[in-house]
């Protein structure tokens, strides 16, 4: 939800609070001077770049209300537990989150490391451009299974991150509810999934895995804004990234071919390191989940901001339909049946980069 890397205008440090927030932790001296610029990319959070002299670093306080058309709230403790996340991710996979400086849980609140765009671009500026590497998609797909695997079955993680009510607020309920809203004909089996998602508990669950969130680091992906981080069903991280290479194959039909090769490689490495539960329980979840999410991105709280055409729109909803009624068993099956159906629809507005 948010990006390190999109600044927009300088501003003054928005309250008190937050320069204190840096004098309490060390991170800055009394009387120095400190330029805080806005990060754009994000409804969640607000997020800031802080000058200091000779060294930069990034804020990020949760936002009560979320910055969207619907009304869609959420508990300001989820920074607490983002903070968490990346904690946990820092001691499996060092590489694979931003230094983490402070953290007043109290207020919301916690710093970490810039990184500087010119190192670690946003994967999702990158696929837009068109620079599709697969391999980017497998380091991807590794490291996600690789925390996921680290995290199973561990008891303590599970208390620590009982975030059940958090997670209903930023994803069961914005994506699978309000799009069973819109779609009662599909009601039933949106449900399904909603309750099916909330009561699996296997592994530690980022909850935001979108290439928005992803860095492609020197040495590796950087995850980014974990504030969905819940002890769930570890399917859903899995189909929630693939969900956003599916999209992208439709909007940006140059790089199609990589794009879908990019999905299909995530999920391959990802399923390599499933070993908490058989890997086609895994498969079958991720699979039913899957188009219900590429419909949540048309008709739920959080619709994808470069889904502008209609021809986009319907040929997302005609096709996740078709599969939710007719669930295919794997991964590689929905992506088969979305590159097939890519193949035969007037999807095409006339352009490779969306408005």
């Amino acid at each position: 939800m948010t990006s390190l890397s999109e600044p927009l205008s300088p501003d003054p440090v928005p309250d008190a609070s937050l320069t204190d927030f840096l004098l309490t932790h060390g991170l800055a001296e009394p009387g120095e001077a400190a330029r805080w610029t806005p990060l754009a990319g994000g409804v969640s959070s607000d997020l800031w770049r802080v000058d200091l002299p000779g060294r930069s670093l990034c804020v990020k306080r949760a936002l009560a209300r979320l910055r969207v058309a619907a009304d869609w709230r959420a508990p300001v403790s989820r920074n607490a537990y983002e903070w968490a996340w990346m904690r946990f991710a820092a001691r499996h996979r060092p590489d694979s989150v931003p230094e983490l400086l402070a953290h007043d849980a109290e207020a919301g609140l916690f710093a970490m490391a810039f990184l500087p765009p010119e190192r670690y671009p946003v994967w999702k500026a990158q696929l837009f451009a068109g620079q599709v590497e697969v391999a980017t998609a497998a380091s991807v797909g590794e490291l996600l299974g690789t925390l996921h695997a680290a995290s199973a079955g561990d008891a303590a993680l599970a208390t620590e991150f009982a975030t059940d009510d958090n997670f209903h607020a930023l994803r069961v309920e914005p994506y699978l509810l309000a799009t069973a809203a819109a779609h009662p004909e599909l009601s039933d089996t949106l449900h399904g999934l909603a309750h099916r998602t909330a009561t699996t508990h296997r592994a530690l669950v980022h909850g935001d895995v979108s290439p928005k969130n992803i860095l492609v680091g020197p040495a590796g992906p950087v995850l980014l804004d974990a504030e969905c981080a819940w002890y769930g069903d570890p399917a859903f991280d899995l189909a929630f990234c693939v969900n956003h290479l599916l999209l992208k194959s439709l909007v940006v039909p140059g790089h199609r071919a990589a794009l879908l090769g990019s999905a299909r490689v995530l999920v391959e490495k990802y399923i390599r390191c499933v070993d908490w539960e058989p890997r086609q329980a895994v498969e079958a979840r991720v699979a039913s989940l899957l188009p219900a999410l590429l419909l949540a991105r048309v008709d739920g709280k959080s619709p994808a901001e470069y889904l502008t055409d209609d021809r986009h729109r319907m040929f997302v909803r005609t096709t996740a339909a078709a599969l939710l009624r007719a669930p295919a068993p794997t991964t590689a099956d929905v992506l088969d049946s979305w590159a097939a159906a890519l193949e035969v629809a007037p999807t095409e507005p006339g352009g490779d980069r969306p408005d």
